[in-house]
């Protein structure tokens, strides 16, 4: 879907008058630009005499910041398709429209958690990479944290339409336990 189009198309529709996408893809795709930066920060500091004796750090590095990148994409399309089943079952049936306002809201939870993880990849990054590249891991950091911090909004919207309690208290659980991380 919107991973193979243009950010132009992406961004068209994010500003239309349409139900999705909105802020969860929108989580989704500052999360993948916010790993990008990282993963360029890594691309600059391999290859360089300067960095040998961290080459090994930053090569598992870039492996983890490319593979959140990759799920951060997936995961605006995602977002789009699980809010329009949301959108499309609000008048049907009430279980229906539940299953999808959970699966919806997993979306957000997953983009919350990624966020985190790519959070935690940062203070490692600022100390060891490309000296030249030390900004764009701090606005790479910045837009993690924008990421989770937009991802939660969307799970905290969703939590009082959402009827299974064990789903909403696992959730908060794990909203609350990701916060002490960032």
């Amino acid at each position: 879907m919107y991973s193979n189009q243009s950010l132009k198309h992406y961004l068209n529709d994010l500003a239309a008058k349409k139900p999705a996408p909105g802020g969860g893809s929108a989580a989704a795709l500052v999360g993948a630009t916010g790993c990008a930066l990282l993963s360029m920060a890594c691309n600059f500091t391999l290859g360089k005499d300067k960095y040998k004796d961290v080459e090994s750090q930053v090569k598992e590095t870039l492996k983890q910041t490319e593979r959140l990148r990759k799920r951060f994409l997936q995961l605006v399309n995602f977002d789009v398709k699980a809010y329009y089943k949301v959108f499309n079952s609000r008048k049907g049936n009430p279980s229906v429209y539940q299953r999808n306002l959970i699966n919806a809201t997993k979306v957000p939870l997953e983009i919350a958690r990624l966020a985190v993880q790519g959070y935690t990849l940062c203070p490692l990054l600022a100390k060891i990479a490309n000296k030249y590249l030390v900004s764009d891991v701090y606005v790479g950091k910045e837009l993690l944290k924008s990421c989770f911090k937009s991802a939660e909004f969307n799970v905290i919207i969703n939590i009082p339409h959402i009827k299974d309690k064990e789903f909403i208290s696992q959730t908060k659980k794990t909203i609350v336990n990701l916060k002490k991380i960032l």
